[in-house]
């Protein structure tokens, strides 16, 4: 690889576990062509209610908690799907029976987007494709004290066959549907050009702990000891350069839980060379194929 990710060869200072245990993900931004028709379908069929809309951009949620930020790029070109950038955006449900209520929404209204299913141990997933491309993840996390962990904190995690009929049949609760209960972004999937630099850059400099790992395929990290708050693969998109301008991701939000969370960052993104910007309230930073990151403190 050439160009820019090549600075991201210098050696790194363990920071590791520097992340705040109380950083969380926070709403996507998604740069789309057809506002009206995103806006629709995670309305009526993801169940997000619009929180704002005016002109360009449109905000979904959930009791008032921002999810996703669409906001309209008409001259933008499709994204690659070989490219870094988004691989699946993940909202997680509150308990299985009001993503069950979710799942049998876009099931009825827009049944040609499901892509997959699969129980993950720590949790029980069905896989989307928006109407321009874009992965999405509905889930709930299973209990923690239900979940593996080795002792150095990795989270053993699998891919078991999930039947999304028998979860509807189990799950499915009449109160539960449009209950307005509060879904939020779980994590964010990535698409990477290789996965030493992912680590560097994600663990090494930004703190978050490796929770599990697939070789040089995979890679999940968290805080506070969650399965994985981002995660980021080379399925699709090995050897991948900067992202070009295109529709698709446009920002992935973090929240931590103070502003000298943010100064302690900045001065290790200081320390490793990495450009960022802080206008006193967010900071703003590129991963090494462009894929913007902002972290705004809770406080």
């Amino acid at each position: 690889m050439t160009g820019t990710i090549d600075a991201w060869r210098a050696p790194a200072v363990a920071t590791a576990g520097s992340a705040p245990d109380g950083a969380r993900m926070n709403a996507v931004e998604l740069l789309v062509r057809d506002l009206d028709a995103m806006t629709d379908y995670y309305q009526q069929a993801v169940t997000l209610d619009v929180l704002d809309q005016s002109g360009a951009t449109a905000t979904l949620g959930r009791a008032g908690e921002p999810i996703m930020r669409l906001r309209q790029e008409k001259d933008l070109p499709a994204a690659d799907p070989r490219a870094a950038g988004l691989y699946h955006t993940a909202i997680l449900f509150q308990d299985e029976s009001r993503l069950a209520a979710a799942l049998l929404s876009v099931a009825q209204r827009a049944p040609q987007t499901f892509t997959g299913s699969a129980d993950h141990l720590v949790s029980e997933a069905f896989y989307f494709t928006d109407p321009e491309g874009n992965g999405l993840e509905l889930y709930h996390d299973r209990p923690r004290e239900q979940w593996q962990v080795a002792p150095d904190g990795s989270v053993h995690m699998d891919s078991l066959a999930l039947d999304p009929n028998q979860f509807l049949r189990q799950w499915l609760a009449p109160e539960a549907v449009d209950d307005g209960q509060t879904a939020t972004i779980g994590h964010v999937h990535l698409q990477v050009g290789d996965i030493p630099t992912a680590r560097l850059f994600y663990s090494d400099i930004l703190g978050f702990d490796v929770t599990a790992a697939l070789g040089n395929s995979a890679l999940f990290v968290s805080a506070g000891g969650y399965h994985h708050h981002i995660g980021m693969n080379t399925w699709q998109s090995a050897g991948a350069g900067p992202r070009a301008a295109a529709l698709g991701l446009g920002d992935v939000r973090v929240s931590v839980p103070t502003r000298s969370d943010i100064d302690e960052l900045a001065d290790r993104l200081s320390f490793h060379g990495v450009p960022s910007e802080d206008d006193g309230r967010t900071l703003r930073l590129s991963d090494p194929w462009g894929t913007r990151l902002a972290l705004t403190p809770d406080d």
